[in-house]
């Protein structure tokens, strides 16, 4: 399983903002997607994030996270 989060962790700049989403072309789905935000809490935890806003859809389910790279 892809840790989603830790890529898109990867890829910011100390200080800037990114979304996390499903990426449907890699094989993502909203179900599988659950996950990430267990992987964005281990991140925050370690003190690299801080996630500033959570969405989830209309059932329920998390569609989307908002990070800020810390470290």
């Amino acid at each position: 399983m892809r840790d989603i989060a830790h890529e898109v962790y990867e890829k910011m700049k100390v200080g800037s903002t990114a979304w996390i989403r499903p990426v449907a072309a890699k094989g993502d789905t909203i179900e599988s997607f659950q996950v990430a935000h267990a992987q964005a809490q281990q991140l925050a935890d370690e003190g690299l994030i801080n996630i500033a806003t959570v969405k989830k859809s209309e059932d329920g389910l998390i569609d989307s996270i908002r990070i800020l790279k810390l470290a």
